[in-house]
């Protein structure tokens, strides 16, 4: 009955709060709307430059291929090379395809002409990228491949590759260690500050009661949030899980069993809600970056790699990815779910321990 009270306390603080309604409701509602179309890793509206020295049917031909595709932003013939370098230099053009004067006579000939592609390299991934766009359509209008050497792609998931449906699993990570992190992390210091700790501090309320109280209510916040994130993918992109939707729930329960036990051990440790903040903005910062969630985990060094292993983000991303767009089964992902919960239960063990009750 004690923790019935407690947790009525809690919503009854999230209630009387007029911005905490609010930010469960709208934060989902924006992440979901609007950050799928912004966290797109392709690179594209590369500007190219083009110089072309040869001036033949041939050369024209590569220019209007480079006009023709989606990837980039032609910014038209310049007359020299040094014109072309100096508008890469203010920023004008990302790149420039340099045609030699013999270009269509060596083609004819039999030789294999050469074409120059000047990047600008301060973005690394754009300047590569770009390239490597450039030097297919470049090697394309060299040689024509026979029918029996073009490769055969099968596509198993995400046929249209479409780029949201591989980010809005990892939106789904982004949502629910927010909310579920940060609100916690701030309920406890909030009450340090304003005083009102140490009016349960005094009472027989047993520090298991005292920290289910905190955590079982961003429990509940944690399934609204993944269910208006899944309706909005339905919704708004008219994405759905290709597998079964309660390893969703049950992953994202896990995933909220982590943050909320961790944000309860940051906020024990913590004296000001200026602290709190910080020392959750530092680990969270960490654990999402080196989760996978932006990039693949075997691209890191090996000694970043090893921090996967303890990083329940990675196990989430992993499994998410493979329930939602694989539509993989319990199988496929008991691996990902024995850690997350193993990984839970430890820091949920550790924030009672670390809360110190002063009766």
């Amino acid at each position: 009955m004690t923790l019935k009270y407690l947790i009525q306390k809690e919503f009854l603080q999230i209630r009387r709060n007029a911005f905490l309604p609010r930010l469960i409701i709208m934060f989902p509602i924006i992440i979901m709307c609007v950050m799928p179309w912004v966290m797109n890793m392709e690179v594209k509206n590369i500007r190219v430059g083009v110089v072309d020295n040869d001036r033949s049917v041939r050369s024209q031909q590569m220019v209007h291929a480079i006009e023709a595709s989606n990837y980039f932003i032609f910014s038209g013939q310049k007359s020299s090379y040094q014109e072309a370098l100096a508008e890469i230099e203010k920023g004008v053009i990302d790149i420039v395809m340099v045609i030699p004067k013999d270009y269509s006579r060596d083609f004819v000939k039999g030789r294999q002409p050469q074409v120059l592609i000047a990047a600008n390299a301060v973005n690394g991934t754009k300047g590569a990228m770009g390239s490597a766009y450039l030097s297919q359509i470049a090697m394309s209008s060299v040689s024509m491949p026979s029918v029996s050497s073009v490769p055969s792609v099968l596509l198993l998931y995400n046929k249209g590759q479409n780029y949201k449906l591989f980010m809005i699993p990892a939106l789904l990570a982004i949502v629910m260690m927010l909310m579920t992190g940060f609100l916690p992390t701030l309920n406890i210091v909030g009450e340090k500050e304003a005083g009102t700790i140490e009016q349960i501090n005094v009472t027989p309320v047993s520090k298991w009661a005292f920290i289910l109280a905190k955590l079982i209510p961003y429990w509940l916040i944690a399934l609204f949030v993944i269910t208006v994130s899944l309706l909005l993918a339905w919704l708004v992109y008219g994405i759905t899980c290709a597998g079964s939707i309660m390893w969703v729930y049950v992953l994202a329960m896990l995933l909220a069993l982590f943050f909320s036990s961790f944000g309860l051990i940051v906020s024990n440790y913590s004296d000001t809600m200026q602290q709190a903040i910080f020392v959750m903005w530092f680990f969270v910062v960490c654990i999402m970056l080196l989760s996978g969630l932006f990039t693949p985990t075997r691209s890191m060094p090996h000694l970043a790699y090893l921090t996967t292993y303890v990083n329940p983000m990675h196990y989430f991303i992993d499994a998410i990815r493979t329930v939602f767009i694989r539509g993989g089964s319990f199988s496929t992902i008991a691996h990902q779910i024995y850690a997350l919960l193993g990984i839970g239960c430890f820091m949920a063990v550790w924030a009672v321990r670390s809360y110190k009750k002063n009766s």
